[in-house]
């Protein structure tokens, strides 16, 4: 699975990219989200971002970059991060998953993996009385 790890922080971002590729997943990194749309529309194979809220330089927060993925990539899932601020109402798309910063990596791991995993529904069969 590729996933997009999205963060100005460089310690934090080569923690992160650390963390997932030592589970299993191939990782990319940008430091915006303007770099972040570039590698998007680059990449059709990433399945998954991770990305911070606050990002100063470039033209977008990531809850703005969260929504232009979804309009544009809607099969691509999804997780912010913050150790500041919280979404409010209608400020993430469906099924974003928002993490408080600090979080533990297997937290991260468990969701993308959830993300990755195919949700089956079984059709309900019509029972005769």
């Amino acid at each position: 699975m590729v996933i997009l790890v999205v963060e100005d922080e460089p310690l934090v971002r080569i923690f992160i990219a650390d963390f997932m590729d030592e589970a299993g997943f191939k990782v990319l990194e940008a430091v915006d989200a303007d770099e972040a749309l570039t590698i998007l529309k680059a990449r059709p194979d990433v399945q998954a971002i991770i990305s911070d809220v606050e990002m100063p330089r470039g033209s977008m927060n990531g809850f703005a970059l969260a929504r232009a993925v979804r309009e544009q990539w809607p099969g691509i899932g999804i997780v912010m991060t913050s150790g500041r601020e919280r979404p409010g109402p209608d400020e993430l798309p469906d099924e974003v998953v928002f993490l408080a910063k600090p979080y533990l990596p297997d937290t991260v791991i468990q969701v993308i993996r959830q993300m990755a995993t195919p949700q089956v529904i079984e059709p309900q069969v019509a029972q005769s009385a």
